[in-house]
């Protein structure tokens, strides 16, 4: 599987693809940052937004898109650019037939750190050892993105056969003979 991982913001907008199955090795495949000038309309912004991530699909083909999730911070203006970004993410992957899933950042520090509370050095010491890199990718976003997209990939899958599991005993149950 090979998942991009989206860290939404307006103004850095982490991008990194990772490919691998739960259980074996990772590996990176891309990461870098999408960048839009603070002084530049927002319209303007979330062109450059599309435009980037359009670029990583085209070049990456993932097979999935993991954005996280926006939290309601204190700044309502934070949170508004975040959710504008991430919408532009989830709208690029749905254009192209991808299943989109939102993670929340305590989801993603769990899986890849093993606690909830990591502060970002922690994730990128972690997103570092992971995909056996040389150093954490820089900046922060880029980090996050790959982290995104390794608790994905974890995530994903167990998520999946849950599914199948659940989809799998209902089609059982419907074809029981009633009592």
């Amino acid at each position: 599987m090979r998942v991009l991982g989206v860290d939404p913001g307006l103004t850095r907008c982490g991008v990194g693809v990772v490919a691998g199955t739960a259980g074996r090795p990772l590996t990176m495949a891309g990461v870098g940052v999408i960048r839009t000038p603070a002084d530049a309309p927002i319209g303007d912004r979330l062109v450059l937004i599309e435009r980037g991530l359009e670029e990583w699909l085209d070049e990456h083909r993932p097979d999935a898109v993991a954005v996280e999730r926006v939290f309601s911070q204190h700044n309502v203006r934070t949170v508004m650019g975040t959710a504008q970004a991430s919408a532009v993410a989830i709208l690029c992957a749905a254009r192209r037939g991808l299943p989109v899933h939102l993670h929340t950042p305590s989801e993603v520090k769990a899986a890849v750190t093993g606690s909830g509370r990591a502060d970002k050095a922690q994730v990128g010491q972690m997103v570092t050892r992971l995909l056996r890199l040389d150093a954490p990718p820089k900046p922060a976003d880029a980090a996050d993105a790959l982290a995104l997209a390794i608790c994905h990939i974890w995530r994903g899958a167990a998520a999946g056969r849950l599914q199948q599991a659940v989809a799998q005993h209902r089609a059982v149950r419907t074809q029981e003979p009633a009592r």
